[in-house]
């Protein structure tokens, strides 16, 4: 029997799995279910949701819910013709807030409020330490 234990395939497969079920409760939260996400937990860790509604001020772009692990959640549209997609805001504040944030975010996106959230993208931490990432992550409930 080995005692040999790989600490750093631990941590990732923890990882995932958190942040797997952040990604299902925000989905949720905004009314989509897992199969409208995908999950790139590498580094950086990225996510995308597929939402099933449009934007008035963009009505030929399907919209999505983008997060990565250095700026944390973005509204996009997408190009119908490529895979490009044009991060219209940036939520900013936490990495990883709680799912009702970004829905209050979405809220006031297509309500055309003009705070909601930021052009600017910002930097909320270094990609990588996936460890220090994964006591981030907000406990599923």
């Amino acid at each position: 029997m080995s005692i040999l234990i790989d600490f750093g395939r631990d941590t990732e497969f923890s990882f995932e799995r958190r942040l797997r079920g952040y990604l299902g409760a925000v989905a949720k939260a905004v009314g989509v279910g897992l199969e409208s996400c995908t999950l790139d937990a590498g580094t950086p860790a990225a996510a995308y949701i597929a939402l099933d509604w449009r934007l008035a001020r963009f009505p030929d772009h399907d919209l999505a819910l983008v997060w990565d692990e250095v700026h944390g959640w973005a509204a996009a549209i997408e190009d119908a013709t490529s895979d490009a997609v044009t991060v219209l805001a940036y939520l900013g504040g936490e990495v990883l807030p709680e799912p009702r944030a970004v829905v209050k975010f979405l809220a006031a996106l297509r309500a055309d409020d003009p705070g909601a959230g930021t052009l600017e993208a910002p930097v909320l931490r270094e990609a990588g330490d996936h460890e220090r990432l994964l006591a981030m992550v907000p406990a599923a409930g």
